[in-house]
């Protein structure tokens, strides 16, 4: 069994705009190089269960990257990740915003389900590792950025 990537991190934020930035403003934050085309018009989260995670490219091409499968704003958000894969090789994605009072939050990601890649699971997870480390700074950006 492959272990789970585990990652937090504050940010200088209400767990109300940290939800926000991660979900309905993900396309402003998220880079064109952790992308399928590489160069989205478009990145979109739909709120709620079921809600598609995909990037809509300038000619109209749809790329799924996911589904939404907890939906509890500004607490947690979870969904099946499946970048450049089927569906059934989805991992699964936990996201928590704890509040810490006042203007901090503190996210909490659990990044597990590797079984689902087979032998490649390693090699996914360690891949995925630095595909994180890449992103969440563009995330703490959007959100310093977003407070007045």
């Amino acid at each position: 069994m492959t272990a789970p990537l585990r990652i937090s991190f504050d940010v200088d934020c209400p767990s109300d705009h940290a939800f926000s930035v991660w979900t309905s403003q993900i396309g402003t934050w998220w880079p064109p190089d952790h992308t399928v085309s590489g160069d989205p018009a478009e990145v979109v989260l739909e709120s709620g269960p079921g809600g598609r995670i995909y990037e809509r490219t300038a000619a109209g091409d749809r790329h799924d990257w996911g589904e939404v499968t907890v939906w509890d704003p500004p607490r947690r958000l979870s969904y099946l990740w499946h970048i450049g894969r089927e569906r059934a090789a989805a991992t699964e994605v936990a996201i928590t915003f704890v509040d810490e009072g006042g203007t901090r939050t503190r996210v909490e990601i659990e990044h597990t389900g590797w079984e689902a890649l087979g032998d490649d699971a390693d090699a996914w997870r360690d891949k995925n590792r630095g595909g994180w480390d890449g992103l969440l700074s563009h995330f703490a950006t959007a959100v310093r950025e977003g407070i007045a």
